[in-house]
């Protein structure tokens, strides 16, 4: 019989609980309770320190959270993910799921779940998650599915897909060379895959199709419809609207693009087409048809300016202003990009009022009327002085254009650094921090906006959640549930301890840490078959398969919280979406260790 658990064992178990009820609540932010308790772990362990140690040395397990490998990680992880994004080079990768996703939304995210669960079983899934976020963040921007909606299925797949090789993730590794080293035959490393597939099989019809619809969209709502633009399009020499119809290409611009008074016949070089649409359509539809704007001459010579400066192209929102001399004139004849060195490459006219209507020259240009709202592209500096002197007023929603440039640069350096983690070259710690440097010294990320790649959220809870873990292991919380349950296990059949030890390892994994779960729960599997006098590979494969079911909270796995910010999840979207996914999976792992073994 376990006996009374120590004064710090009782105290870690309570942070514990009381850290899992506020992330549950919701009543205060995730930054809050994260920082309250590494703040009760850091009071308590300097006036209450552990045995053996000194107040600094618990200072020291409170706020090593922020110096911790796991978290340096992360961090790199998600500015190796910003160059990506900044630098275009995921665009071909999403339009091609966004191909998909247009035949079938269900279909587009089942491919995908398949996909990144066979690339986790032989790479590990960290990696494999690291180079998906992106893309489905870039998908959901362009009308797919929303991130929110799919971030947690895909994380779902990625784990069980590591799950299944004992390489497909470090805790695999972890659990078998701690088996081995208790006397168990060494793993092959498809050993227990059929296992996994099956139960997966099981999973997948919830991970597909349920598991997105208990997630709401998180995308921020727009007050307002967006605005659309108009713009004249020039037809390039060597745009493939040249000597054929535009009813060929249609087909392949975005659906929000309206085209007005069509020229008849075949296209040719020159040629003017009036369209109005969003923003980011009228920038896809630039790039498809290879066509510009605005004046060739000055979007080239903004081009040139960008790559001497090394700084970035931005299109901004202005409105024009009662004052300003644009009004009544039309963009050819206002010779804003011979004064400011700027283009405009469309106006969005506000409704006016009933019977109002526009005004165009003999040409078919728009004139310019106060309200207006001119999409300009430039650099910071000439956008300012744009502003300043033809009085406009500048929205907020500033947007930086793509550095597609160094789009291959930023997707070797995040393919080395994934490779060689994949292969066991480097750690997932040093090939991802060396890839962000990386990243930083060639320009594909500035150092100065390295902010708008990290979320405070996701630094405090890794730093918070790793000072927990330390907690629970150095208190001996750990091991006195270890013996608790030992000494339960005693009255269940052969099934039922199978599933009662993957759900406490389960359980400890998903508030304490993976290490944890599975240095305490390897020992306490060989001592549990040894007293009942069963075979200890199945209670083994029990242990591992628990530490890697970390569904339930965002602080179980470090794949969990990189995709936190970008799905804008609570703490609760993990609990309602993981829980019933832990216990499916749980249910099917013990039925096929109790089949494969006889139990």
């Amino acid at each position: 019989m376990p006996g009374i658990p120590s004064f710090h064992a009782i105290a870690a178990m309570a942070v514990t609980i009381a850290m899992f009820v506020g992330f549950a609540r919701g009543r205060l932010s995730v930054e809050i309770v994260s920082l309250l308790t590494i703040a009760a772990i850091a009071v308590g362990l300097y006036f209450f320190p552990l045995d053996g140690t000194s107040p600094t040395d618990g200072l020291a397990l409170a706020f090593g959270g922020f110096g911790h490998y796991a978290l340096i990680t992360i961090c790199a992880l998600m500015i190796m993910g910003r160059g990506l994004v900044v630098t275009g080079a995921l665009e071909p990768a999403a339009r091609f799921l966004e191909r998909l996703f247009k035949i079938n939304l269900q279909l587009g995210l089942l491919f995908s779940l398949v996909v990144t669960f066979f690339l986790s079983m032989g790479v590990n899934n960290t990696p494999v998650l690291v180079l998906l976020l992106p893309i489905f963040v870039a998908l959901a921007q362009r009308g797919a599915l929303p991130a929110s909606k799919t971030l947690i299925p895909l994380n779902a797949a990625s784990l069980m897909g590591g799950l299944a090789t004992t390489i497909g993730t470090s805790t695999n590794i972890l659990v078998v060379s701690i088996a081995v080293d208790l006397g168990m035959p060494q793993m092959g490393v498809f050993h227990f895959t059929p296992i996994v597939l099956a139960a997966s099989l099981v999973a997948l019809p919830y991970v597909w199709l349920v598991m997105p619809r208990m997630l709401g969209d998180n995308r921020v709502i727009e007050a307002a419809a967006l605005r659309r633009f108009e713009t004249r399009l020039r037809v390039s020499e060597d745009s493939p609207l040249n000597g054929r119809p535009l009813a060929e290409i249609a087909s392949r611009l975005p659906a929000d693009i309206e085209f007005h008074d069509v020229p008849r016949g075949l296209l040719r070089p020159q040629s003017r087409l009036r369209m109005t649409g969003t923003h980011a359509a009228i920038e896809e539809a630039m790039r498809v048809l290879r066509g510009d704007a605005a004046p060739s001459w000055v979007i080239d010579r903004i081009r040139r300016k960008a790559s001497d400066t090394r700084e970035d192209i931005s299109v901004v929102e202005m409105t024009v202003t009662a004052d300003s001399r644009l009004i009544n004139r039309t963009l050819p004849s206002s010779g804003i990009a011979d004064l400011y060195g700027v283009a405009v490459i469309g106006i969005h006219r506000p409704d006016r009022l009933l019977g109002e209507k526009d005004r165009f020259t003999d040409a078919g240009d728009l004139r310019i009327a106060e309200g207006d709202v001119l999409l300009v592209m430039g650099m910071s500096e000439e956008l300012q002085a744009f502003a300043s002197g033809d009085s406009l007023l500048t929205l907020e929603g500033k947007r930086e254009l793509p550095r597609r440039s160094k789009r291959i640069l930023a997707a070797g350096i995040m393919g080395v650094s994934v490779g060689a983690a994949s292969i066991g070259l480097l750690p997932i710690a040093i090939s991802a921090l060396a890839g962000a440097i990386a990243m930083f010294l060639t320009g594909c990320v500035k150092f100065d906006r390295v902010g708008r790649a990290l979320s405070a959220q996701v630094i405090v809870l890794i730093a918070a959640s790793i000072a927990l873990g330390r907690l629970i292991d150095d208190s001996g919380a750990a091991l006195w549930l270890g013996q608790v349950l030992s000494y339960g296990l005693q009255y269940l059949s052969p099934a039922m301890t199978l599933a009662a030890i993957m759900l406490f390892v389960t359980v400890l994994t998903n508030f304490a840490s993976n290490a944890t779960a599975a240095t305490v729960g390897t020992p306490i599997a060989f001592a549990i078959a040894s007293q009942l006098g069963l075979p200890a590979e199945p209670l083994v494969l029990a242990v591992l398969f628990g530490c890697n079911l970390c569904y339930a909270t965002p602080i179980a796995y470090q794949t969990n919280m990189l995709i936190m910010a970008e799905g804008g999840y609570a703490f609760g979207d993990y609990v309602k979406t993981g829980v019933p996914l832990v216990l499916i999976m749980v249910t099917a792992l013990s039925v096929g260790l109790q089949v494969v073994y006889g139990l």
